[in-house]
C-alpha cells in the first residue's frame, strides 16, 4: 500500500496498526517511494513463556521471590576498587 507523508502523519497510529498485522507501507513523497514501513512480527515463544504454559513454573504478577541475600559489612567501598582498578 502506497501512502504520502502527508497521509500518514495525519494517521500514523492506524498504519502502524496496519504495518503490525503484516500489510507493507510504502512512503512516498511527490509519487516517489522513499521508505517502506514493515511490522515487527511478535516475539514468540520465550523460555519464560514455554516454562509457564508447561506449568513447570508460575507467577502472580508480583515480583518474583529471590534467595535472600544478606551483605557482609566491612569491605572495601565500591569507590575505592574503583580506584584501585583504574591503576
Amino acid at each position: 500500500m502506497r501512502v504520502s507523508m502527508r497521509e500518514l502523519k495525519a494517521h500514523l497510529s492506524q498504519y502502524v496498526v496496519q504495518a503490525q498485522t503484516g500489510q507493507l507501507i510504502e512512503l512516498t513523497s511527490h509519487r516517489k517511494v522513499v521508505a517502506r514501513i514493515v511490522g515487527v512480527p511478535p516475539t514468540g515463544n520465550t523460555a519464560v513463556a514455554r516454562l509457564l504454559a508447561a506449568g513447570v513454573a508460575s507467577w502472580h504478577g508480583g515480583k518474583p521471590a529471590g534467595a535472600s541475600l544478606i551483605l557482609q559489612g566491612g569491605g572495601k567501598l565500591m569507590s575505592a576498587l574503583v580506584q584501585e582498578n583504574r591503576g
